[in-house]
């Protein structure tokens, strides 16, 4: 099997976890484990966990002209992306969040244009204006009267703040990925967020009441911290050192089927005509906006 090939399964695979997470995440959130709680778990682990199989990869110095890209791609692929999810979730649903992520590669196309002067064609800037317009329209018009989703609006801003900032990562980490095994880029990326992620999430860490979590909590954040943090990186960048930042942003098309379909058959969540709505808008916009141009 070709390294491309398995580059797809592992962007693929992250992307089935992710969806799956909207719903296992949310169920575990407010009452046995708050948002930043759940963060300090996710990064500490991740850290633990990619320092232990380090050894299996070649040792690696980082160069110092490196450390402030580093920087850049801790604080927005496991600070503000993560921070804003997971608050996003408890505040709004697991559908609404399938949906919301899928702007990532259009934010993947707005960031390239600005900062890599990438041309944007009349189909990107046509994919863009319909992904914010789905964006907006389930902010506006999603909201629902739920006990488990006390801000929907606020919530579902917060996923656009993940996206953007996921967007932003993925092109911001695509020169270190060229340069660095990555066992050596996440042992340090996850290490410098645990250090800044601290002085925010210590504190609902120290709420969490172990004794009294049930079995299904603690097989949740097992999911969550091994799954949706420690592989899913992995494979993402796995996928990045074969595929392009926008094509393994691409893959996240298929969380609103996986995320709706298991939030779906799980009774966590349920469809309505604005969410049908604004995830056609959304997706039609992620179809156009990435969309390779015909070379005449």
């Amino acid at each position: 099997m070709s390294k491309r090939t398995l580059a797809i399964l592992a962007a693929i695979g992250a992307t089935v976890i992710y969806g799956i997470n909207h719903t296992v995440a949310k169920g575990v959130m407010p009452g046995h484990v708050k948002p930043f709680g759940f963060i300090f778990l996710r990064v500490a682990g991740a850290a633990i966990l990619f320092w232990s199989i380090s050894f299996l990869g070649p040792k690696e110095r980082l160069e110092k002209r490196d450390w402030g890209r580093i920087l850049i791609c801790a604080i927005l692929g496991m600070s503000i992306n993560m921070l804003s999810f997971f608050k996003g979730l408890q505040l709004s649903t697991p559908i609404n969040s399938a949906v919301l992520v899928t702007i990532t590669p259009i934010i993947v196309v707005v960031i390239s244009a600005l900062f890599l002067k990438e041309r944007i064609t009349i189909n990107k800037g046509l994919g863009v204006f319909l992904g914010f317009v789905g964006a907006v329209g389930l902010i506006l018009f999603g909201a629902e009267l739920r006990q488990d989703a006390p801000n929907i609006p606020l919530g579902n801003f917060l996923f656009i703040v993940n996206a953007t900032s996921y967007g932003a990562y993925l092109v911001v980490v695509k020169k270190l990925i060229e340069k660095y095994h990555p066992f050596t880029l996440m042992k340090w990326l996850f290490t410098i967020a645990f250090l800044i992620n601290l002085p925010i999430t210590l504190p609902e860490v120290l709420e969490i009441e172990w004794s009294a979590m049930p079995i299904w909590a603690y097989a949740s954040v097992a999911f969550v911290v091994i799954g949706t943090t420690f592989l899913t990186y992995l494979f993402n960048v796995f996928a990045l050192t074969q595929l392009k930042a926008s094509s393994v942003g691409a893959f996240v098309y298929m969380q609103p089927l996986v995320g709706i379909l298991f939030a779906l058959f799980t009774g966590k969540d349920e469809l309505t005509l604005v969410k049908v709505a604004a995830m056609t808008f959304v997706l039609v916009g992620v179809y156009l906006a990435s969309k390779k141009v015909k070379k005449r």
